[in-house]
């Protein structure tokens, strides 16, 4: 099969690949560029699972083509947290209301929550159910995922310093990344 040549920034590190035109934007992060921390759930674009920002916009990624992110910005789970290992305030709301559960879905949650803090800094707990609707969880009743983007979205749409050991820090923000490797 043919191959398309697409470039794009992801985590704002660049890249420049062949891809099949075929080829799924999911796909490209988790099988090219080992981006695991962005999940396939259904492939039908129910769960939410793969959801990451291209051009700043939360979108399920196992709707898009590669060459369709020819260009974009693309931030995924990986890229929340700072560059010194500091986790990104949702992030560390998770972790902290325990809105973790098997964690297949946290990657989504956070990057569909990070949308719409970025439009709404300070949702109500309705606006918050709404917004992530279109990410499924398993495990819970929600209760503690919404709570948790409430308690972010109280720290401000920033980053918050979170007081951490440098390796405690770093060792927490890939758990929280990648909870669940299939």
């Amino acid at each position: 099969m043919s191959t398309v040549k697409v470039s794009l920034t992801v985590n704002g590190e660049r890249h420049e690949l062949d891809v099949e035109p075929r080829l799924l934007l999911v796909h490209l992060l988790r099988d090219r560029l080992g981006l695991t921390g962005t999940h396939v759930g259904c492939d039908t674009s129910n769960c939410g699972a793969c959801t990451v920002h291209v051009d700043g916009e939360a979108i399920k990624s196992c709707t898009v083509l590669a060459v369709q992110a020819d260009g974009a910005e693309v931030k995924t789970i990986e890229g929340m947290a700072s560059a010194d290992g500091t986790l990104h305030p949702l992030q560390e709301s998770f972790w902290n209301d325990h809105a973790l559960q098997c964690g297949y879905c946290t990657p989504g949650m956070i990057m569909s929550a990070a949308d719409l803090l970025t439009r709404n800094p300070d949702p109500s707990e309705e606006e918050i159910r709404h917004g992530l609707e279109g990410n499924l969880c398993r495990c819970t009743g929600y209760h503690n995922i919404v709570r948790a983007v409430q308690s972010a979205a109280k720290g401000g749409s920033g980053r918050i310093e979170v007081p951490a050991p440098a390796s405690e820090s770093a060792a927490t923000a890939e758990a929280v990344a990648s909870e669940v490797k299939p």
